[in-house]
């Protein structure tokens, strides 16, 4: 069981908004509209992007990386290494 598996259903509503946004995007620049216009929709599609990875994130903390804190050992300090990898890469797009 992955930790995202209660939220499955809404994550992949997410992902389906963001695809949308993206495809809406790329007609948007097919079509020549105004610059600004487009760049304000990539923000927007990027922030969905973002939501899904927070909300996968939490659900990898609260369900992976606490089972792995309590059996403790090299298991915990691999997960927590794990995540702090995961969230650098977060931060740094």
């Amino acid at each position: 069981m992955r930790g995202y598996d209660d939220d499955k259903q809404e994550l992949l509503a997410r992902l389906r908004r963001a695809e949308g946004q993206v495809r809406g995007i790329a007609r948007m620049i097919d079509e020549d509209v105004y610059c600004i216009d487009v760049l304000t929709q990539v923000s927007a599609a990027t922030k969905a992007l973002e939501s899904v990875a927070l909300a996968l994130l939490e659900d990898h903390l609260m369900h992976c990386v606490a089972a792995a804190t309590a059996e403790g050992g090299q298991v915990a300090q691999d997960k927590l290494r794990e995540a702090n990898a995961a969230i650098a890469r977060l931060v740094r797009s």
